[in-house]
């Protein structure tokens, strides 16, 4: 992915790691769309942000998302990255159905069939471009459990897998598949995690992400040197020491 000059589709860009991405992709030189559920937010980052464009799409409803995709490539034809940022992490507690099972399935909802249908939406336009990228967003979580996010780990990993099939598949086509994968971040994923001493602050975070998109952009996985601890564990060979590491140091890991 080239680091300028594109058209950029962010749903879930409305806080956090996101937004800060669309911003950081909007002072390099490419026009950036953010997307959101929530309109009052999306309003205040078009005033507060101008040239920042903004659509409201809400990826648990396969409607809102046929909608947006219509919306944004009927403004812009031009559109060549998405990235597809939305995503939810809850605490659950699986010893009783009753107090993880709602949540379970909006976490899924939201974190594998909200990107599915996202890529869904925009594939076909990509594949007559001459060059367009689709960024997924797993975690280092995908490769290392917390004990307490059992869904979105799971989602995460699943979104890795699904990352590494789309390349192989659409290798064939002119669309790149690149997997971000964040580790902790200083954000709001869970109530508490912006003072997590463990997570990365969310400026360094996203400055190192645009130098890695700048300087290795034929790369497959973005991953910022902290995240290599969970990504690499089971290759190294101390898995089971990365899981108890982050299970004791980390409650509130991304």
């Amino acid at each position: 992915m080239d680091i300028t000059g594109n058209t950029v589709f962010i749903p879930g860009a409305t806080s956090g790691i996101g937004l800060a991405l669309a911003l950081a992709l909007r002072e390099r030189g490419n026009t950036v769309v953010v997307g959101g559920r929530r309109t009052e937010l999306l309003d205040r980052i078009a005033a507060e942000h101008p040239g920042v464009h903004t659509v409201r799409v809400d990826t648990t409803d396969a409607g809102s998302v046929e909608a947006a995709a219509a919306d944004v490539l009927g403004r812009f034809p031009g559109l060549n990255v998405l990235i597809t940022m939305a995503g939810v992490m809850r605490v659950e507690d699986w010893h009783r159905p009753e107090s993880f099972l709602a949540s379970a399935e909006n976490t899924i909802t939201t974190n594998v069939l909200g990107p599915i249908r996202l890529i869904a939406a925009f594939v076909e336009h990509f594949q007559t471009l001459p060059d367009a990228t689709i960024m997924t967003v797993s975690s280092g979580l995908a490769f290392a459990p917390l004990k307490i996010t059992p869904s979105y780990n799971a989602s995460k990993a699943a979104i890795h897998m699904l990352s590494e099939t789309l390349r192989l598949q659409l290798a064939d086509t002119s669309v790149r598949v690149v997997e971000l994968e964040p580790p902790a971040v200083r954000t709001d994923l869970l109530p508490g995690h912006a003072e997590n001493e463990h997570a990365m602050p969310l400026d360094e975070y996203v400055a190192e992400v645009m130098g890695l998109i700048e300087t290795q952009p034929d790369a497959r996985e973005i991953q910022v040197e902290s995240v290599k601890f969970l990504r690499y564990g089971e290759a190294r060979g101390d898995y089971d020491q990365v899981v108890a590491a982050i299970n004791a140091e980390d409650p509130h890991g991304k």
